[in-house]
């Protein structure tokens, strides 16, 4: 294999931060699209390339395989010497204070209704509704930071 290769389904947000870091830091990459609805993540074969059966992956010229949006994002501006991950300690648990953040506050609530409402096609009293609150206070939260600094982790 002579370059990285991703595989990912474009509805999925996670997915497309993957790629949109790899097209910012001018990398090289191979898009694999697996359609998360067909449930192409829990193929035989896909599973040989994450035993979780998640997108995104990212497999690179060496052979390492890597999932988890955020690592590999975080992989890929390391090993691309990039100015996404600041050099001083406390600047770089900054940006991974707002990735686990991330995780766990706004992709839970904003993703997940976003993927049911527009891929799955559920009415709005199929989903539940304290997905839209969550996601209101999530969007607060980041607004706020906002106001206090020109990027999401901080400075410049």
């Amino acid at each position: 294999m002579s370059e990285l290769t991703i595989y990912g389904d474009q509805a999925s947000g996670n997915c497309l931060k993957v790629k949109w870091t790899a097209d910012h830091l001018g990398i090289p990459y191979r898009w694999t699209h697996v359609d998360v609805v067909r449930r192409e993540t829990r193929t035989p074969e896909f599973l040989k390339i994450n035993p979780a059966g998640q997108v995104p992956v990212a497999v690179f010229p060496d052979g390492g395989i890597l999932a988890q949006s955020n690592a590999i994002i975080l992989h890929l501006a390391e090993i691309n010497d990039s100015d996404l991950i600041p050099e001083a300690a406390f600047e770089r648990a900054r940006v991974y204070e707002w990735l686990f953040w991330e995780q766990y506050s706004h992709e839970t609530a904003i993703a997940v209704r976003r993927f049911q409402k527009t891929f799955l096609k559920r009415s709005d009293s199929e989903i539940d509704p304290t997905l839209l609150d969550r996601g209101h206070a999530a969007l607060a939260r980041m607004e706020f930071q906002l106001s206090a600094t020109p990027f999401i982790a901080g400075r410049a």
